[in-house]
């Protein structure tokens, strides 16, 4: 193929508009989608193979300009010249951005569009920023679908590499309901990976509570998997609509071919993990900000991986099997479940943006939480009606210290309460794990208490620690004589 502007182009003198490397499907989906939208893309892969099979089996889907090396593919772009790296995260990551990075002249661009660790991001921003290249690490959600038909996008980075690389990322991203790009700039250095790695984070627990209501509907209700997909077929076309939703059903109504049975029934109860979820965790605990739902969902993902443990455990006592439910009392059951499903993602959603806020406050990136709300209403793994209602929630007040402050997610929330409680207990009766609509409803809880049991703790970590404490009645840190007369002595 040769090179030249297509109609969505911006390199004024013939030469490739943008760059990607690495060509796996991830790569090459995105590759195509810049090729759909009128961009020239040049295209190199570290084996010659991955980047002859683009060509031949998706040529025809725009111009792409073959490059065999580092250097051709450098000659081949328009200045600025803004490379895409589609690679494994960590050292390969590192060793592309060495091999491009000597070839790039100042105003020129490199994107990381991987799974990138956010603190990797920040190093490698300053140390190309002394180079004068600019470095954007873009957080990219929706699979492999999403990268060839609009993903999200979370570009972070400097506010001018922005300027050039952005409204191409516009063009290509999902487009919302009311045609806005899910994309926005994020914030400086690390800040587009930060909010992309809290983005899967939430998707653990997000999956981990369709999970749970599915499990609930089939031990409690007695629900079959094709009931349960229609169940989830309706939950889909109210306030739940969303893509999770959505492919749950599908999964539940799909009978395996090879034994008649539901599809869910021949799939090993094991669920592995990538990574994001457990940095999520890790930075929450490094920013001490609670996200117990999306802790929840990596130890439950973690714990079904032990098979060993979990055999060796078989036996433990438990509830009997109880009186089955009457159709009438399943479908009650049922609408509850909805209630508790529902109350517990607006918990894992306000955990989420809060540790966000948290992230954007220790590294100054300036965060609008709204805006991160509205670009992922398409393209991305967790679009969801309600974002409509999340962006809505802090347009109108930018300061709004948690989604539970938002007088319409309260009202909801409180509504459904007592079907959430009901739901937990009846999971406790019937020893069936929860973990994850428990945990909000603790965290929940937690908020709205007039007082903690942590001035318990707090007394006892003075009492063996001299940890000291502060006072309701009065200003200043204190501590208890504990081994002597236990008067107290007022500390700094």
């Amino acid at each position: 193929m040769s090179a030249s502007n297509g109609a969505g182009g911006t390199g004024g003198d013939g030469r490739a508009d943008i760059g990607v490397t690495g060509l796996a499907v991830m790569g090459s989906n995105l590759a195509r989608n810049f090729a759909r939208h009128g961009y020239t893309v040049a295209v190199h892969n570290r084996t010659k193979a991955k980047t002859d099979t683009l060509l031949e089996e998706h040529g025809e889907e725009g111009m792409f300009v073959p490059a065999a090396t580092a250097e051709e593919l450098v000659a081949a772009l328009a200045t600025p010249r803004r490379i895409v790296v589609m690679v494994k995260a960590g050292d390969p990551t590192d060793a592309v951005i060495s091999e491009f990075a000597p070839l790039l002249e100042p105003g020129d661009m490199i994107v990381d569009g991987g799974n990138a660790h956010f603190e990797d991001t920040r190093r490698r921003e300053h140390d190309l920023r002394q180079k004068g290249v600019h470095f954007v690490g873009a957080g990219i959600s929706g699979g492999e679908e999403g990268a060839l038909n609009g993903p999200s996008i979370m570009p972070g980075g400097s506010p001018e590499s922005y300027t050039t690389l952005g409204p191409m990322l516009e063009t290509i991203a999902a487009k919302a309901k009311d045609g806005a790009p899910c994309t926005t700039h994020i914030g400086p250095d690390g800040a587009g990976h930060f909010v992309k790695m809290v983005h899967n984070g939430i998707e653990y627990a997000d999956m981990q509570l369709i999970a749970e209501a599915y499990h609930l509907l089939r031990e409690v209700a007695g629900y079959e998997p094709r009931q349960i997909a229609e169940t989830f077929r309706t939950w889909n076309t109210g306030r739940l609509d969303s893509y999770l939703i959505e492919i749950t059903a599908e999964v539940l109504a799909h009978t395996d071919a090879a034994t008649g049975k539901p599809f869910v029934d021949v799939v090993e109860d094991q669920a592995e993990q990538k990574g994001t979820g457990r940095w999520t965790v890790q930075i929450a605990l490094d920013l001490g900000v609670p996200v117990s739902g999306i802790g929840e969902a990596v130890f439950a993902r973690s714990l079904s991986g032990h098979a060993d443990l979990r055999a060796a455990s078989r036996d433990l006592p438990g509830p009997g099997a109880g009186t089955p439910l009457t159709p009438d009392a399943a479908a009650v059951f049922a609408d509850q479940v909805e209630q508790a499903l529902y109350a517990s993602k607006i918990v894992s959603y306000t955990q989420g943006f809060h540790m966000i806020q948290a992230g954007s406050d220790m590294y100054d990136w300036d965060i609008d939480l709204g805006r991160i709300a509205a670009i992922w209403r398409g393209g991305c793994i967790i679009r969801a009606a309600f974002l409509d209602r999340i962006t809505a929630a802090y347009d109108s007040r930018p300061d709004l210290p948690s989604l539970l402050s938002d007088k319409r997610f309260a009202e909801e929330i409180g509504t459904a309460q007592d079907d959430w409680r009901s739901v937990v207990a009846a999971a406790v009766h019937h020893g069936v794990p929860v973990p994850g609509f428990s945990a909000a409803l603790a965290y929940y809880d937690a908020l709205r208490a007039g007082r903690l049991p942590a001035a318990l703790t707090q007394a006892q970590r003075d009492f063996f620690g001299a940890h000291t404490y502060r006072r309701t009645d009065r200003d200043g840190v204190f501590h208890t004589l504990w081994s002597g007369d236990r008067s107290e002595v007022a500390v700094g």
